[in-house]
């Protein structure tokens, strides 16, 4: 409807026009308009019209639907009733919350798509029989989409893989190039290297869950991102009785710990404090006011790192100091025991999904499976809500195919701090393309590439 269609609507009900001054109010008018009017974009023009009409000072922009159908408060002035605004917003509308974007750990997801790439390919060519793989058969390992960007791969990385056959009863093959192979064949070193630290990280898993178990299953959607080998099943847990066994429950198998170690319930976070001489009972004691980055010097105290374009007001910092001042149960003990309405076990659950990160190698991990613990961990029911809560400590990014979550603190810029001995290997494997710097990427097997 044109604006000359509106303002002869306008006249025809001029002789409402007084309740704009009377203590009905403006709304009023804008719901007997709202009976005849059907369109939504005639709205905009009506409203123009009536507040120019009116003979209100403030500029307001015209109501919309939103408007239309939100309460609007009113607050007498002498013998005029004028439109108070929302106090907890300064206007119409409720301000928009911003999640500011941390582009050096999106970078580091764009900054894995190669190497991952380059570890798979390697992954399946040493699965096979002879340590080569004819093309012809790469289709069947990742799928026809998946296969031209690992052909892409073979072609540009000359110094990795090797291209050999090509005739009638020879057909193309690939295959690790000489340096590839030397530097694959450390990699049984690294793995023993490896094994105290899995078998660690799993049962601080299984302690910090509440019956002291895990399927199977959910375990190996993990198991790229803790380190353990594809045959962990045959190979580790076997070798370590007096730790694990695999029971059956209602028709799953189960991963249960079988023995309990006190020395193994301190979290990484209480590490980092130790190392800092935090944990110590003088420094505990001093009051340290709350710097304007978030950071508190205390035995509870997390370690924050806002966003660049992040800006926290005073309040803000107080609430973050009351927070970081307030004590919290280990996540190693049962979380039966406590009710997920105390700000104390809330403040636990961010306990628990930071120790659940730092047990990884790469201190990340996909926002599915940290909900698929849900149920083992008593996780809370909006999971990325709590994530986006505490953006001080982790960070989600839906670079890549699928949504992942940093541990902020565990990252310098895009590259992360402390590698352990199978990352350090990647590293080694991934520079023979030429690439000085890179941030590392976990494996995943052939049968878990998402075609």
């Amino acid at each position: 409807m044109t604006s000359e269609v509106a303002t002869g609507f306008y006249e025809k009900h001029e002789s409402l026009s007084f309740l704009l001054y009377g203590s009905v109010g403006a709304i009023e008018l804008m719901r007997l308009v709202r009976i005849e009017c059907w369109g939504g974009k005639m709205m905009k023009s009506i409203s123009f019209i009536m507040y120019r009409r009116s003979g209100f000072s403030f500029s307001y922009p015209p109501l919309d639907s939103y408007a239309l159908s939100s309460p609007i408060l009113f607050q007498k002035s002498g013998s005029m009733w004028v439109p108070k605004k929302q106090k907890s917003s300064g206007g119409w509308r409720p301000k928009k919350k911003i999640y500011h974007r941390d582009h050096e750990l999106d970078r580091a997801i764009d900054l894995q798509k190669k190497p991952s790439l380059i570890l798979q390919l390697r992954s399946i060519i040493q699965s096979q029989k002879h340590q080569s793989l004819l093309l012809r058969d790469l289709e069947k390992e990742v799928g026809f989409v998946q296969k031209w960007n690992f052909m892409s791969v073979i072609e540009k990385y000359p110094t990795v893989f090797h291209v050999g056959g090509g005739s009638d009863r020879n057909p193309p093959f690939v295959t690790l190039t000489e340096k590839a192979k030397k530097i694959s064949n450390e990699e049984a070193d690294k793995r023993v290297l490896m094994e105290p630290i899995l078998v660690q990280n799993l049962r601080k898993l299984l302690m910090m869950s509440v019956d002291c178990r895990i399927p199977l299953e959910k375990i190996e959607s993990i198991e790229s991102e803790l380190g353990l080998p594809q045959d962990f099943k045959k190979t580790l847990i076997p070798k370590y009785p007096e730790f694990f066994s695999v029971k059956d429950f209602n028709g799953k198998a189960y991963l249960h710990l079988e023995n309990w170690d006190s020395s193994l319930a301190f979290t990484a976070r209480e590490e980092r404090l130790v190392c800092e001489g935090v944990l110590n009972s003088s420094a505990a004691q001093k009051k340290v006011r709350i710097t304007k980055d978030g950071n508190y010097t205390g035995p509870f105290a997390f370690k924050i790192c806002f966003p660049a374009g992040f800006r926290p007001n005073m309040r803000y910092l107080e609430e973050l100091q009351r927070w970081q001042r307030m004590e919290f149960p280990s996540p190693y003990l049962n979380a039966r025991r406590y009710e997920l309405e105390d700000p104390k076990a809330r403040k636990r659950v961010v306990a628990v999904l930071h120790e659940l990160l730092s047990l990884t190698m790469e201190k990340r991990m996909t926002s599915a499976q940290l909900d698929a613990f849900h149920s083992e961990y008593l996780l809370p029911h909006r999971l990325l809500l709590c994530l986006i809560k505490y953006h001080g400590i982790f960070y989600i990014t839906n670079k890549g195919a699928r949504s992942t979550v940093f541990l902020k603190e565990a990252y310098d810029g895009s590259n992360l701090i402390d590698k352990c001995p199978l990352l350090l290997h990647n590293d080694r494997f991934i520079a023979l393309t030429g690439r000085r710097e890179i941030n590392s990427c976990t494996v995943k097997p052939s049968s878990q590439i998402v075609t």
